[in-house]
């Protein structure tokens, strides 16, 4: 296993959220990430009510992060579930996934919201590799939330209860 420090994102952390959420969103650019505007509303505005995360870090670099955030029914992101339920964004730099840090990003993420929130959602793309560590860790399915993504491809929603 790798060297890895995991601490609580703070609020100068919002170059890495913008990285990371490039990395989430499999884009290519942070340009084509912060010009749309159902992307960067993930990180917009960081540290308001609601907003909880951790970054993992390797040899002083930020390699992962995951965070949530609280939406409402008029300003919803892609895995909105209810008002109450904060959506997960989850992110592993390329050249180091399939290390387990991703694990441990989650790991300490839902054991630092359990205190705040009832449960977590996520929109996750069908054909994601993803989906099996959520599975792992007992996210399940939302019915009736698949839908067409930016992609071409299915996503739908996922729900962790505490």
């Amino acid at each position: 296993m790798i060297r890895l420090s995991i601490r609580s994102l703070r609020l100068k952390d919002t170059s890495v959220l913008w990285t990371m959420l490039m990395h989430a969103a499999h884009e290519s650019d942070l340009v084509t990430v912060k010009a749309t505007p159902d992307l960067a509303r993930y990180v917009e505005g960081w540290g308001r009510a609601g907003d909880l995360g951790v970054v993992a870090k390797q040899a002083n670099k930020a390699v992962g992060a995951a965070w949530v955030r609280l939406w409402s029914e008029g300003n919803r992101g892609y895995g909105h579930v209810s008002d109450e339920v904060p959506e997960l964004a989850i992110a592993v730099i390329p050249e180091v996934r399939g290390q387990g840090i991703g694990s441990a990003l989650l790991e300490n993420l839902l054991s630092m919201a359990s205190a705040q929130f009832p449960a977590i959602s996520l929109s996750i793309r069908a054909d994601n590799p993803a989906l099996r560590l959520y599975e792992r860790n007992g996210f399940l399915p939302v019915e009736g939330t698949e839908v067409t993504n930016r992609a071409g491809g299915v996503s739908f929603s996922m729900i962790y209860q505490f």
